[in-house]
């Protein structure tokens, strides 16, 4: 699984016959991420005619979940062209949400999607691309005397631990790579620890 995603939100304005077009692209690991996204926008920019949007979580490629809305627009003119734009430029985990006023100029079906689609291409100018990285939570158990191990063992890998529990052994709940799992498990099974990957 490769594929692009965004680093932080972005934004771009166009301005096509008096009407303005807002983008926004926000990194998003779910459709009620997404969501959440559409839903601050619309109490953003109450007065806007139209909050049209496509988001894809996971591979662009081999999708199980996308998903866009032209939000009145005419069918097929707004959020289809905005997940086009997504799936030709391969980026995944993201939502574009795009925010228009109408300027009194009808555009047309045509002008629509091109003014949609250049939103969404314009909001992708603006953003620095990164490989996504699959991440998967684990468990450490370890004794009291190797937690120290442990926890450089995490944090070399660029992981982060998420909770320490206490009993008679210390079990730690770590965030780290997918790809770096069979790499924890071999440098932490020398000293001796257990380590369990968590759904």
């Amino acid at each position: 699984m490769s594929y692009q995603t965004l680093q932080r939100t972005v934004t771009a304005r166009l301005e096509i016959k008096k009407s303005e077009f807002i983008a926004y692209a926000y990194p998003v690991t779910s459709r009620e991420q997404a969501m959440f996204h559409v839903e601050q926008l619309r109490l953003q920019y109450t007065d806007a005619r139209h909050h049209c949007w496509a988001y894809i979580v996971g591979d662009p490629d081999n999708t199980t979940s996308a998903g866009f809305d032209d939000d009145g627009e005419p069918s097929g003119t707004a959020g289809r062209p905005i997940l086009n734009v997504l799936q030709h430029k391969s980026i995944g985990n993201i939502i574009i949400v795009v925010v228009r006023y109408f300027g009194g100029i009808k555009l047309g079906a045509g002008g629509l999607t091109r003014a949609y689609a250049g939103s969404a291409q314009a909001a992708v100018d603006e953003m620095k691309l990164c490989p996504y990285v699959a991440m998967a939570q684990v468990q450490i158990q370890a004794d009291f005397a190797t937690e120290a191990q442990c926890r450089y063992v995490v944090e070399s890998l660029n992981g982060t631990i998420d909770d320490v529990a206490y009993s008679k052994d210390v079990l730690l709940n770590v965030t780290v790579a997918e790809r770096d799992i069979e790499v924890l498990k071999i440098d932490l099974a020398i000293a001796g620890k257990v380590v369990e990957t968590t759904d």
